[in-house]
């Protein structure tokens, strides 16, 4: 499908054509198509730049926050991999970025099983084409708010050993959860199939971003998708219930395990923030909720 999107640029109207794939409607901008630009990626339609841009004069600081929270996700890969966790769900996956979740995963072990979940058919379809042929890992299309549905996926079921510890990965999608969704049931869920011994990796946007950010960014979201709630330091942290956290704890991004900061580098007042930690889960019976 080709998309003739008009629009004015400087009082000239322009019109720009792009394939659109199938099921897709290009007036609706995509949360993972957004952040794929942020990130400088190609993978997204003129109505994701178009929100992005509009994103960016109220956060001219979210272009490097996507990046640094995406390098967060990364190095907790990386320590997870370290600490002998060989199998890791990505939930929230989002466009495929280099480095991804398996490529990092495979430094430690080429054969480490890597499961892609996301409720976006692109992001599916992209993750389709660039994993065909690598059987030890795979995309599964699912909504997180259903943790059942994601856990009994014949994918997850064929690569996953939930006896064994698992790395489960929600950088920067639980934001997209509301209250009335059940953010912290919906981890709990997922808890609840993990062995003691696997981690918890989440980032997520925080209450402390400045206000006129976050009221700016609610008009300019209003009657769209890509709409994020904005949770306090000890929110995010109830979200980890049952999981002890690593140090440094519950931190920016940028300053979590990054070598090229001082720990707790601060730079000035961050516009548009995200904080990320990672848990060890160390007492499984205490995850409350349900999977359904």
């Amino acid at each position: 499908m080709i998309n003739a999107l008009a629009f004015v640029d400087g009082g000239v109207a322009v019109t720009e054509l792009e394939r659109v794939p199938p099921g897709v409607d290009p007036s609706v901008p995509s949360s993972a198509r957004v952040y794929d630009y942020l990130l400088g990626g190609k993978d997204n339609l003129a109505v994701d730049r178009a929100f992005a841009e509009r994103l960016l004069t109220v956060a001219p600081d979210a272009r490097p926050a996507a990046r640094a929270n995406r390098d967060f996700l990364i190095r907790a890969v990386r320590l997870l991999a370290k600490l002998g966790v060989r199998q890791f769900i990505e939930l929230g996956t989002g466009m495929p970025t280099a480095p991804s979740v398996h490529q990092v995963a495979h430094e430690a072990d080429p054969t480490a099983p890597v499961v892609y979940v996301d409720h976006d058919p692109v992001v599916s379809l992209h993750a389709e084409v660039l994993l065909a042929g690598d059987k030890h890992v795979a995309s599964v299309l699912a909504d997180i708010r259903r943790p059942g549905a994601v856990l009994d996926d014949p994918e997850v079921v064929r690569l996953i050993d939930f006896s064994q510890p698992v790395g489960l990965l929600m950088a920067g999608v639980l934001h997209f959860v509301t209250d009335d969704e059940d953010p912290a049931g919906i981890v709990a869920a997922f808890a609840r199939r993990m062995a003691e011994g696997s981690h918890l990796v989440i980032s997520h946007l925080m209450a402390d971003s400045i206000p006129e950010v976050r009221t700016q960014l609610a008009v300019a979201t209003t009657g769209t998708p890509v709409q994020s709630t904005f949770r306090t330091h000890d929110e995010v942290l109830a979200l980890f219930d049952g999981f002890e956290l690593l140090e440094p704890g519950l931190v920016p991004v940028r300053n979590w395990h990054n070598d090229e900061l001082p720990l707790f580098f601060d730079d000035g007042p961050a516009r548009f923030r995200i904080d990320g930690a990672v848990g060890r889960l160390v007492r499984p019976e205490r995850a409350e909720g349900n999977d359904a």
